[in-house]
């Protein structure tokens, strides 16, 4: 089986999600959609995959590598626009050998199986889509997720403090940390690397990865992004200025391979206040 994947160009209702990185690799319960996309793939008996992208497209390749974790073939090419399905058959069926009736061609902008739930065409679209696969994200290739109970999946690496509340569904990534007292869920999403403070609720929002929330905090019905916060409802948008309440722990254009230490020394040279959190949650980690 043969697979050609369409990787989404820039979406304006969405923009947020895309300040750093294309939107076929946005964090989504840990990871991108392209990720999801070929782990269903090779799932389906997929051999060899061709990835068109215009936006970032050495992201993307820095993602899939050459596909050995799948155990998939995968090209990457670079596109100067985005193509409809129509026109990447037109353009590369002949080429590639495409035709076959399980081959598949498909525009990452929802994910497997889900095509009449769209991820970006809003924030809310977003969020509910991400809601519908929360059941499904701990895929076959995913290691150290576990369901500690129906309805709660906890990441790798994680600190939840005994007196935090868990209230399914909920979704906690790999590294987050949850302080004593705070309440996450139903429907709260936290992704990798988030830092939640004491005393803090997080109900029917998310978290983005490497955020940190204040203590005694209340996001209801939001994106907790950096320092931005989108209401999901409306999709207005709010930058939050005091990095005691809302702040990247990291600067979002670091490389995500940089350690813990490198973070620090970064923030350091920055922001006293954010390098005393930070520190803080990699004495956690370190003790973990």
């Amino acid at each position: 089986m043969k697979s050609l994947l369409i990787c989404p160009s820039h979406r304006t209702a969405v923009s947020l999600l895309a300040e750093t990185q294309p939107l076929a690799a946005v964090p989504l319960l840990g990871q991108g959609v392209v990720e999801y996309w070929l782990t269903h793939l090779a799932c389906s008996g997929g051999k060899e995959v061709w990835i068109l992208a215009d936006d970032r497209p050495e992201q993307i390749q820095a993602l899939v590598g050459n596909g050995a974790r799948w155990g998939l073939k995968i090209h990457l090419i670079e596109e100067s626009r985005e193509l409809t399905a129509a026109q990447a058959l037109l353009k590369y069926e002949k080429e590639f050998g495409l035709g076959a009736p399980t081959d598949v061609t498909a525009v990452l902008d929802h994910l497997p199986g889900f095509p009449d739930t769209p991820l970006f065409e809003s924030y809310s679209g977003w969020f509910s889509a991400l809601q519908t696969w929360m059941p499904r994200a701990k895929t076959p290739d995913r290691v150290g997720v576990l369901e500690t109970e129906l309805g709660v999946w906890v990441g790798l690496h994680c600190h939840v403090s005994p007196d935090a509340t868990l209230r399914a569904p909920c979704w906690l990534g790999k590294n987050v940390y949850i302080g004593v007292g705070a309440t996450i869920g139903p429907g709260a999403v936290i992704e990798d690397g988030a830092f939640i403070e004491s005393g803090s609720v997080i109900t029917n929002s998310l978290v983005g990865p490497d955020t940190f929330v204040g203590q005694f905090s209340e996001i209801e019905n939001s994106l907790a992004w950096g320092d931005t916060l989108v209401n999901l409802q409306s999709s207005s948008i709010t930058r939050v200025p005091d990095r005691f309440v809302l702040c990247f722990l990291r600067n979002p254009r670091t490389a995500p391979t940089a350690s813990w230490l490198d973070r620090v020394s970064e923030l350091c040279s920055r922001n006293k206040a954010e390098a005393h959190l930070l520190w803080k949650h990699f004495l956690m980690n370190k003790e973990g």
